[in-house]
């Protein structure tokens, strides 16, 4: 029985010294990563035309509104909240840089605020207030908080916080002002709603997997992604933000002297 306490403690022991060697290390940029974020934002940007078509009566509202429609939705929001733990992973790597994840951390925030009070003048009734983009910023500087754990406990975090989104509701965070936690009943209606719980859980499970993909050697085994379609979709996830802001008033733009002329 000792003898194999004594070779479980060992095999931990190195474990955890595999792990400390990959965050000391430096690992290139990761041509997957933007290629799948990338596929995340196109996604979007398709998911925003339906609705926009579907609003502007070109074609019938309940193709936007259905529930398949609504999960492709959702997927491309995980997709997104996942990769917020993949990246802080992989930017850790070699050191955590402070100044350039605040700085990421400062135009986030500013760009989810932008999106509320945009669409508070927009759609009074259905505005913005908890987004993809609250979501992430809040993700960060948590996942940020949560590096220095052990993976296995960030691993848990993840299980715990994506089933509490599940298992635990009240009418008391029915408000905008607790809506948010993802503990509401009843959640005001939005154009966007991304709360903390369950989704947080999806950037802590994705933190505790890219460990385990850079302790077991899969991440440094991945193959630069040649092609033309896979160069586009990586400059689309490395501008993915930027997308994400403008192609709402660039579709709407277009769409609706469009519409105009045709009707």
């Amino acid at each position: 029985m000792t003898r194999r306490s004594n070779e479980l403690s060992a095999g931990a022991r190195a474990s955890s010294v595999r792990e400390a060697a990959v965050r000391s290390s430096a690992l290139p940029r990761l041509d997957v990563v933007d290629v799948v974020r990338g596929i995340a934002i196109a996604g979007v940007v398709l998911f925003h035309l339906v609705w926009d078509l579907a609003f502007l009566g070109v074609i019938p509202a309940w193709i936007a509104s259905h529930p398949w429609w609504l999960l492709f939705g959702r997927t491309l929001a995980g997709t997104f909240m996942a990769l917020v733990g993949v990246s802080l992973v992989l930017a850790s790597t070699g050191g955590f840089r402070r100044r350039a994840f605040l700085r990421r951390l400062a135009v986030l925030f500013a760009a989810a605020l932008a999106i509320t009070l945009v669409t508070r003048a927009a759609f009074p009734e259905t505005f913005v207030y908890y987004g993809i983009l609250h979501a992430i910023a809040v993700a960060s500087l948590v996942g940020a908080l949560a590096l220095r754990l052990p993976t296995a406990a960030i691993a848990l975090l993840g299980l715990v916080a994506y089933a509490l989104g599940f298992v635990w509701t009240s009418s008391a965070f029915d408000s905008r002002w607790l809506a948010w936690t993802g503990f509401a009943v009843a959640p005001p209606p939005s154009n966007d709603f991304v709360p903390v719980f369950p989704w947080i859980g999806l950037t802590l499970l994705g933190m505790a997997s890219t460990r385990l993909a850079l302790v077991q050697g899969w991440a440094l085994r991945a193959r630069p992604m040649d092609g033309r379609a896979a160069r586009w979709m990586a400059w689309l996830g490395r501008h993915s933000l930027a997308i994400y802001l403008v192609h709402q008033p660039i579709l709407l733009g277009v769409l609706i002297p469009l519409v105009g002329i045709i009707q």
